[in-house]
């Protein structure tokens, strides 16, 4: 279980995070709504150790995460991967490269150095990509694909870590419909499938209320609604976006007309990716 207690961050004389507290079992896939500027990314960035909380404590099965330095803290953001608005690939290398990066955590810094990579390292990257749908671009440099190829190849690379938890920092932002829901259908997959904690921030409704177990939403760095979809009425969405709006019009990469709701999902037992190219 994530529990977030009490967690504050100020930048300056600016509060972007104020006094939050959630508990997040394990398993469970979460979207984070509000404005720009509501705080979403900070929290994320907290709960990673990108950035320390000013005030509060963040925990993860008993341990404070908020807490930790050196190799404890490494470890914890191998099993807390983070996946990003921009990719954060490395253009110039080519993405089965990008994704075995994801394996760095697990690995000496003499090894990392010398750019080796095991036989059996390199089939779980590629079976990483095929479950994403892309493992025709493996020798391709990161650079020369799409946006939303660009995002699986991110979430590839955060399969790799094998994490327990999985945060997403807007990863549909910048998509159009049709790549955004592939990026959304693959971030539900990892959550039903393995079981694995994902934490999501979304602008806006529709994409969370299709994808999401439970939405908290965020205004001016409080969260101010926490419940199931169905909840979120139109009293709840004035509080979070400050408009006279039921939400209908509010919308992302992903709207109503561009999806079809899924059926109710039914969660499968957790299992290792299998290998695939041996002869790679």
């Amino acid at each position: 279980m994530l529990q977030i207690r009490d967690v504050t961050r100020r930048f300056g004389r600016n509060t972007a995070v104020d006094n939050v507290a959630l508990e997040i079992p394990q398993g469970q896939m979460v979207g984070i709504i509000g404005r720009s500027g509501a705080g979403k990314s900070t929290l994320l960035r907290m709960i990673n150790r990108l950035i320390d909380p000013s005030e509060g404590s963040i925990f993860f099965d008993g341990t404070q995460v908020s807490d930790l330095r050196g190799a404890a803290l490494r470890q914890w953001q191998r099993d807390c991967a983070m996946i990003f608005q921009q990719f954060n690939l490395v253009p110039r290398l080519d993405v089965l490269t990008n994704v075995l990066l994801g394996r760095l955590n697990y690995r000496s810094t003499a090894i990392n150095l010398l750019g080796i990579f095991t036989r059996e390292e390199r089939a779980l990257a590629i079976a990483s990509l095929e479950r994403l749908g892309i493992a025709q671009t493996a020798l391709q440099p990161a650079g020369t694909l799409s946006g939303g190829q660009q995002q699986r190849v991110a979430i590839a690379r955060a399969l790799m870590q094998q994490p327990k938890a999985t945060l997403a920092d807007e990863p549909i932002a910048s998509l159009d419909p049709m790549n955004a829901k592939v990026v959304m259908d693959s971030l539900r997959d990892i959550n039903a499938r393995d079981g694995i904690t994902v934490i999501t921030n979304l602008h806006t409704l529709d994409t969370a209320r299709v994808y999401c177990d439970r939405i908290v939403g965020m205004a001016a760095g409080k969260v101010v609604f926490d419940g199931v979809p169905e909840d979120l009425t139109r009293e709840a969405v004035r509080m979070i976006y400050g408009a006279d709006t039921d939400g209908s019009e509010i919308s992302e990469a992903i709207t109503s007309t561009s999806i079809e709701t899924p059926k109710p999902r039914k969660r499968e037992p957790a299992r290792a990716l299998e290998p695939a190219f041996a002869g790679y």
